[in-house]
């Protein structure tokens, strides 16, 4: 089975059916012995009938109680070698099911990884979501096919080719009547698979909706469009649950024909064979063995309509994963190196350029307006930025990441210690400790260290839940510090913090960053004040320029938009 360090190897993306294939071809051996073992033990089932019925017609009809007793014996034995078959196969499919479950689990982080940064611009939360908790389960249950389902094929025809032996008839009837059974079937399981494909796209959205509402509630109700919102979320919820009402309706009747069929096709068939019987065609044994032959093939025919349910959803599960493999990152055609020194950032699309060695400041009504600006010009969307005149597009990617950062104030925060989490790789040597603490310092974050039990090495959960959002946003701020890039994009890094702390963190920041390039987008007067230079953006294209004091008296708009944070206005 595949380990946490082990190459998943290349997943065939051209289709859900072509993916559920790549698992099985990924794992020859452990598929050929499920479908060995389930085969055997399958046809081992078939074996206790005929056994039955030689008991019956060499031992028990004529009273040769060595007959019956050997026979019996070797019901006995057959029986106990079938349970430990039984035991294998399980834990073999359960192998199978699990390198499944893990293969896909490790292709699905890794293109996530890959993706990088385009992954939220390129799919939604709830897609990834909805992959993780569902879709790979229902992938892993689909290749039960690989053991029960092939040896349920093997057995229908070991029945079959036994059946000849006893009567024609019988075994025409079980050839013609099992086939029949599963295309009755069929119909439901095309209707599955498509109530089931439009519920996963339904339950996708509705996951994106409630990360949605997870991260900006607040915000939300301080608008007063919580209630706005609430109302479309319940739309989607009711639309969710209409939908799953009718998977589940289409499943009941898949299931109930699985069951029902085959026990009626067992009552004809043991039907037909006591007539047989009655006649003197078959003998009592044979007849015992029919019936044995035929309540055995309930459970094959369970097993294909219980395949066909599983690959159903398995194939619209596979379909979402290929579709999210098949997302691609920015392509990278860079091909020129990055400035040899520090130079101008400049966005056509908004006219804001960024100029080195200063703390600019891009204020909008909409923060979107100057996130996307931000956005432009640390190349995470294709733009016609430029930075020394230079297209950023044209200048290789590895080289724009390393010396460009933009620190979202939403950034992933990974599990760990506190160390870990903001000093991956520089918290380990004396000079690396220097510059935690400077880093710490700058973004007044000493009191977080102080108030966690072990300081710097107390344990951190996945993206700082048991943190408060202003100490988060500092966490943030102390990354992005200690990375200490040549120029560092902030999107709204104070936008949780109090007045007092925020006052602190913006004169902290300029003197930290002296001589470096810094642009943070923010509206607040306490950093706008400590700015070199703020951009004052309107329907995100440049209005006016100068420092806070300027803009003050010269620009109504944005006096207005600064003036929402503080009573007074300098």
């Amino acid at each position: 089975m595949i380990d946490a360090y082990e190459d998943p190897g290349t997943p065939d993306v051209r289709g859900g059916w072509r993916y559920l294939w790549w698992l099985v071809r990924c794992q020859p051996g452990r598929s050929a012995a499920g479908a060995l073992l389930g085969s055997t033990w399958m046809v081992l089932l078939a074996a206790t009938p005929y056994l039955m019925a030689k008991a019956i017609d060499e031992g028990l009809e004529p009273g040769d109680w060595p007959a019956l007793a050997g026979w019996s014996c070797a019901l006995f034995a057959v029986g106990s070698f079938n349970a430990w078959l039984s035991i294998m196969r399980h834990r073999t499919m359960t192998r199978v099911r699990m390198d499944a479950n893990f293969r896909t689990v490790k292709v699905v982080v890794g293109q996530a990884v890959r993706l990088g940064a385009a992954l939220s611009r390129r799919t939604g939360a709830g897609e990834v979501v909805t992959i993780g908790v569902g879709d790979v389960q229902t992938i892993a249950g689909a290749l039960t096919v690989v053991g029960p389902g092939v040896g349920a094929c093997v057995a229908y025809l070991t029945v079959a080719a036994v059946l000849v032996s006893v009567s024609p008839v019988l075994a025409a009837v079980v050839l013609l009547g099992i086939p029949a059974i599963v295309v009755l079937v069929g119909p439901f399981l095309s209707r599955l698979q498509g109530a089931e494909t439009e519920y996963r796209d339904r339950q996708g959205v509705l996951t994106a909706r409630i990360a949605d509402l997870a991260g900006g509630l607040r915000v939300l109700n301080g608008l007063g469009g919580k209630s706005l919102v609430a109302d479309a979320f319940q739309r989607d919820s009711q639309r969710l649950r209409s939908q799953g009402y009718r998977v589940g309706a289409v499943t009941s009747w898949v299931q109930a024909l699985g069951v029902g069929l085959p026990t009626l096709f067992l009552a004809v068939v043991t039907w037909l064979a006591a007539r047989l019987a009655a006649r003197g065609d078959i003998t009592v044994g044979e007849l015992v063995a029919v019936y044995g032959y035929v309540a055995v093939l309930v459970g094959p025919v369970a097993f294909w309509v219980e395949c066909g349910y599983q690959l159903s959803r398995g194939v619209v599960a596979a379909r979402r994963v290929v579709r999210f493999l098949r997302l691609e990152p920015l392509e990278d055609r860079g091909t020129r190196d990055a400035p040899a020194e520090p130079s101008v950032l400049h966005d056509p699309e908004s006219g804001v350029s960024i100029l080195p060695g200063q703390l600019t400041a891009l204020a909008a009504a909409h923060p979107t307006d100057t996130a996307a600006v931000l956005d432009r010009l640390a190349r995470y969307t294709p733009s016609r930025a430029t930075w020394a005149g230079v297209p950023v597009d044209e200048i290789r990617l590895p080289q724009v990441r390393e010396h460009i950062l933009l620190a979202d104030h939403e950034a992933d925060l990974f599990a760990g210690s506190l160390r870990e989490v903001v000093a991956p790789h520089k918290g380990n040597c004396a000079a690396g400790h220097s510059a935690l603490a400077a880093a710490l310092h700058a973004a007044v974050a000493d009191d977080i260290v102080q108030g966690l039990p072990d300081g710097l090495d107390s344990p951190v959960d996945a993206q700082a839940r048991n943190l408060s959002g202003g100490q988060r946003q500092r966490v943030r701020l102390v990354r992005a510090l200690l990375a200490d890039p040549e120029v560092l994009l902030a999107v709204e890094p104070t936008s949780a913090l109090d007045a007092h702390t925020e006052a602190l963190v913006a004169e902290r920041l300029k003197r930290a960053r002296d001589g470096r390039t810094t642009a943070v987008t923010t509206t607040s007067p306490l950093v706008l004040d400590q700015a070199d230079t703020v951009l004052y953006l309107v329907d995100g294209k440049l209005a006016a320029t100068g420092t806070h004091q300027q803009l003050l008296g010269t620009e109504p708009g944005y006096r207005a938009l600064v003036a929402r944070d503080v009573e007074v206005v300098k």
